[in-house]
């Protein structure tokens, strides 16, 4: 049962990636904006460049543990 459930919170293809990525940015963006609303000026404007950076960052990481499960699965399974 707990498997099964389990199952549901990992990620398997790129394209589950792509789409927790594409969440994530939608939610920095919209972080961002409220940064530039509430802090006019440049303060504003990198505090949006370091929301949306951040997704960079975790997209590339999701990527790379993806592609590092999927190398040992097929190691293994060699």
């Amino acid at each position: 049962m707990f498997r099964k459930l389990r199952r549901l919170f990992v990620i398997k293809t790129r394209f589950e990636a792509c789409l927790i990525i594409y969440a994530l940015a939608l939610g920095a963006c919209e972080r961002g904006m409220a940064y530039v609303h509430q802090f006019p000026g440049y303060g504003g404007k990198l505090l949006f460049l370091a929301a949306t950076g951040s997704v960079f960052l975790a997209g590339a990481k999701i990527f790379d543990c993806l592609r590092m499960e999927q190398e040992r699965k097929a190691s293994a399974g060699e």
